[in-house]
């Protein structure tokens, strides 16, 4: 009986034993999921930043096309003052 006994004990904490490696498991494929979806998140952050930058490059092209115009704009603008004070004076 104590053979029987001690059967029963080890078939138990072979049980033990076989649930912690799952439970072990399990957690082990949660990490892997998580740090998996964390890679995707991070390749996804890396597109938009690399996307932003792009449309930033463009942007700042744009308004300093868009300042040039401006001066030139400004200067064609004093040019054409200063001609019609030319003309009112005389």
């Amino acid at each position: 009986m104590a053979s029987q006994q001690t059967l029963s004990e080890v078939l138990n904490r072979l049980d033990k034993a076989v649930a912690t490696l799952e439970d072990a498991i399990d957690r082990q494929m949660d990490v892997r999921e998580n740090y998996r979806d964390a890679e995707e998140e991070v390749q996804r952050m890396n597109s938009d930043r690399s996307r932003l930058a792009g449309e930033l490059d463009a942007a700042e092209s744009r308004s300093e096309r868009l300042e040039d115009v401006n001066k030139e704009v400004s200067r064609r603008l004093v040019t054409a003052m200063e001609t019609i004070r030319a003309v009112l004076d005389r």
